[in-house]
């Protein structure tokens, strides 16, 4: 899929919503990208996500891997694709870890998964908790890629698509100013709430579309 018609998906399955929400870093954006509602759609995620395989298909890979929660069913179906092993970590004492069973060793060559890279934390603990074991982590592949200048992430990053979205301070949001959107916070939203981003000229920059 090109970029136009990836767009397009996302705008269809209102995987990219517009209002005012409070990100996971603590700052606010007018725009929040919700990858989940893509991935109700098994036919239209295989879709968007064979683009980012396409990327990958070279590298040698030997295991998936997503962190919890929003990872997880990217890196089922990149796996899928690849015909290789999907796992993913979750949280155990507050921190990324492998369980269930799952196992890596020195050599694996390990693409980890995403919805959305933003600030890469929860990357760069499943970087940690994967070296741990002597995995090499190779990179990041997500649905979108929206990293932020903070972005502390040394591995590549293969994506969809590539957004660049406006964040602010909460003292900074001129969002707060206006004071006609109530702040929403991503992951209690109920399912009516939020509206599909129509991409009108000016109300997002686009810059770059599939690597």
């Amino acid at each position: 899929m090109n970029r136009d018609e990836t767009l397009q998906v996302l705008k269809e399955v209102e995987a990219v919503l517009e209002g005012h929400f409070l990100l996971s870093s603590g700052k606010h954006s007018g725009t929040y990208c919700q990858c989940a509602k893509l991935m109700r759609f098994p036919d239209k995620a295989a879709q968007v996500l064979k683009s980012v395989v396409q990327q990958v298909e070279g590298l040698s890979i030997t295991k998936v891997c997503g962190p919890a929660m929003g990872g997880i069913n990217v890196s089922y179906e990149i796996a899928r694709q690849l015909g290789k092993e999907s796992i993913f970590t979750e949280r155990k004492g507050g921190e990324m870890a492998l369980r269930r069973g799952f196992s890596v060793g020195s050599g694996d060559r390990i693409l980890i998964t995403e919805d959305v890279v933003t600030t890469g934390k929860s990357t760069l603990e499943t970087v940690r908790a994967l070296e741990a074991y002597g995995a090499r982590v190779i990179g990041v592949a997500c649905i979108v890629d929206r990293h932020t200048p903070d972005c502390l992430l040394s591995i590549p990053v293969y994506s969809a698509v590539t957004l660049q979205i406006d964040a602010y301070d909460s003292e900074d949001c001129p969002i707060c100013r206006e004071g006609r959107i109530p702040l929403d916070k991503p992951g209690s939203r109920e399912q009516n709430k939020g509206t599909a981003l129509h991409f009108k000229e000016g109300s997002m920059k686009i810059v770059s579309s599939l690597r």
